[in-house]
């Protein structure tokens, strides 16, 4: 039996969003809080993931989003020495 063309459309997407349902639902193993002091700014911001260093890194680029202007302010934020972390789990 052939699949047509819809058929098999159908059925990658329904596999995708199974897949994404299936990865966002899935319950994070670490859950971290890092705050930032950069360009005389303070920001805080929340992550979660599968790991402490994956984590860590999400939540210090989301804390270093709003304190910066530009690519090299960025990449600067990104590699400084966070002001606290504090994570639970995993």
């Amino acid at each position: 039996m052939k699949l047509n063309r819809t058929m098999m459309f159908w059925i990658i997407a329904i596999g995708f969003v199974a897949l994404l349902a299936y990865t966002s639902l899935k319950p994070q193993a670490v859950t971290c809080e890092v705050c930032m002091t950069f360009n005389g700014g303070q920001r805080c911001a929340k992550a979660s993931g599968p790991t402490k260093q994956a984590t860590t890194e999400t939540a210090q680029t989301a804390a270093c989003g709003p304190l910066t202007a530009g690519m090299d302010q960025t990449i600067a934020c990104g590699r400084a020495q966070p002001k606290s972390v504090s994570c639970t789990g995993g």
